[in-house]
Formats: structure tokens, C-alpha cells, sequence
């Protein structure tokens, strides 16, 4: 084989791995599915302040679901899931208007916070219940 044939193979082995590259890059992130039972650890001033079970319903872009904790308890929500930005809420006798605003880490995790009508806000972490 002759210098300018081995130079030929090189680069075309470089290009070749250059696409695969470029393709796996373009490749779409894997799909979220929130739907199912979830547990929220919700902290407000640094302290667990609860521990609410949230069923999630997800079609697209649109979140509904069910609430329950002892401190607002039962609430059906309206929200949605742009990306992996996580918004939904719904009212309570306690607090008026209860909005969680959280980032989708994966299917089974999400971190955020929580505003209880103006009156407090806190953080949350939320795993799917196994």
C-alpha cells in the first residue's frame, strides 16, 4: 500500500467517524413520561414540611393529576410539561393558589419549588413511586 493510499484510508476513517459523531449528536433526547404516582418531599426554611403523593396524567404538552397531603388535602391540578420544565396547580382552602414549578431531571426524578399563595414558599424533590 503506498503512502498516498494509507493517507486516503486515514482520512476516510476520520470522516467516517466524524458523522457518526455529528449523527449521534442530532439524535432526539429520550422522551418524558410523567404519568404514573409520584412523592413529593416539599421543604420550606430548610425543613420538611411535607410529604404529598401526586398522580400525574400526562397527553403531550398537558399535566392534570391528584394532590393529596394532610396539610392542603385533596386537589385535582391542571399544568404542563414544556421541555423539561414542570408547572401545575391548583386551589386550597389553606393557601389560595399552590403552584409547583419544577425541572424534569429524568423519569423517575424532578426539582423545584413551591409558592402557597404568597403566604410561603418552599423546595420540593419528587420521586416516581416504585
Amino acid at each position: 500500500m503506498t503512502r498516498r493510499n494509507i493517507a486516503r484510508a486515514v482520512c476516510a476513517a476520520v470522516l467516517a467517524a466524524a458523522a457518526s459523531i455529528a449523527v449521534a449528536a442530532q439524535a432526539p433526547a429520550a422522551k418524558i413520561d410523567l404519568t404514573g404516582g409520584w412523592v413529593f418531599t416539599v421543604s420550606v426554611d430548610g425543613a420538611v414540611s411535607g410529604t404529598p403523593t401526586v398522580t400525574i396524567k400526562q397527553e403531550g404538552e398537558k399535566i392534570t393529576g391528584h394532590y393529596s397531603s394532610q396539610t392542603f388535602g385533596e386537589n385535582d391540578f391542571t399544568g404542563t410539561l414544556k421541555g423539561m420544565d414542570l408547572v401545575f396547580t391548583f386551589g386550597s382552602d389553606a393557601a389560595g393558589q399552590v403552584t409547583y414549578t419544577g425541572k424534569v431531571l429524568n423519569n423517575d426524578s424532578i426539582k423545584g419549588s413551591a409558592d402557597f399563595g404568597g403566604a410561603a414558599s418552599g423546595t420540593f424533590e419528587a420521586a416516581r413511586k416504585k
